[in-house]
């Protein structure tokens, strides 16, 4: 049985720009990063690109934000491995020198004259509309680095779930949502204030996340169906070699008992055999049942996501 394929993240739209080309060398410094550190920042261009288009921006705007989200995690070329990748929490000192990763891919940038232009991404991804964000506390954020800010929380909580579908992504979107309110803490200490009335990170923006995460599911959906014809076709074929099967044990000619065997060899695919067959066949139907309840649930999580108020 073969694996059924699918990216989490549809590329259609980013491959549409032949971004390859024009970052090639964006890309070439990516190289240096480590493997998860490179995924993410792949992801994080992906979604932004996507954001981009949902929010009507230029191409040459959209091609801006992209290679800025290819490049918002570089400074952690400079963060020590035992911080970057210890799997429990870091503790306040590890976490003031995992925050250095902004500041840094910022130096590298200008220093580089082909990614100064890009140096935004890198130093304010991590700012916050209500000023809790770093390194600078900033209010009055770059639309490129509030675009960013989103597809990258959005991710980190996609990879630390580890999620390989779609199912349950609505509790990812709650979370999000959380980001985009206002904080009980500002209102408290300032309720005229308009920084208070805001959230972490931009609704307007984070709505069309939700665009591009239904996208996404479709996506999912649309790999699912194919990968049902893909097994309705092999349950066929199982099915006719199972009655095959039964019509040999009836014979009672060896001439039919050998016409119906070597029928069977004929229809036997690689690795199947007449001691497995029928568990073969048991396998895709019980495959076919788990892809068609998993398609199901993708369509009541659309449902869900487009109940979801900011």
């Amino acid at each position: 049985m073969k694996n059924e394929k699918f990216d989490f993240y549809n590329p259609i739209n980013l491959k549409s720009y032949n971004l390859d080309k024009t970052m090639r060398y964006q890309l070439d410094i990516l190289g240096s990063l480590d493997f998860f550190t490179r995924r993410h920042s792949e992801n994080v261009a992906n979604l932004v690109c996507r954001i981009c288009e949902y929010l009507h921006c230029n191409k040459n705007f959209t091609i801006y934000c992209t290679i800025c989200a290819y490049l918002h995690d570089i400074g952690k070329l400079f963060i020590p491995s035992a911080i970057l990748n210890k799997p429990d929490k870091l503790t306040d000192e590890e976490f003031e020198i995992m925050k250095t990763h902004t500041t840094q891919g910022y130096e590298m940038c200008m220093k580089d004259l082909k990614l100064r232009p890009y140096a935004i991404g890198p130093l304010d991804h991590h700012e916050a509309l209500n000023g809790s964000g770093y390194p600078n506390g900033i209010t009055k954020i770059p639309m490129e680095a509030q675009i960013i800010r989103v597809a990258d929380e959005y991710d980190a909580i996609v990879t630390k779930r580890q999620y390989t579908t779609h199912v349950n992504i609505s509790e990812t979107l709650k979370d999000l949502i959380k980001d985009a309110k206002p904080d009980p803490k500002f209102l408290a200490l300032d309720h005229l204030s308009q920084i208070s009335k805001v959230g972490k990170i931009n609704k307007r923006i984070l709505k069309v996340l939700f665009k591009v995460v239904i996208d996404d599911i479709l996506y999912e959906i649309s790999c699912l169906y194919e990968y049902l014809d893909y097994l309705k076709e092999n349950i066929k074929r199982l099915e006719l070699i199972c009655k095959y099967n039964d019509k040999m044990n009836d014979s009672k000619s060896d001439k039919k008992k050998s016409y119906y065997k070597e029928g069977m060899k004929l229809l036997f695919a690689a690795d199947e055999n007449f001691d497995n067959f029928k568990q073969v066949y048991e396998e895709y139907k019980n495959a076919l049942e788990i892809r068609s309840d998993r398609i199901k649930k993708l369509y009541d999580e659309i449902k869900i996501i487009k109940k979801l108020e900011i």
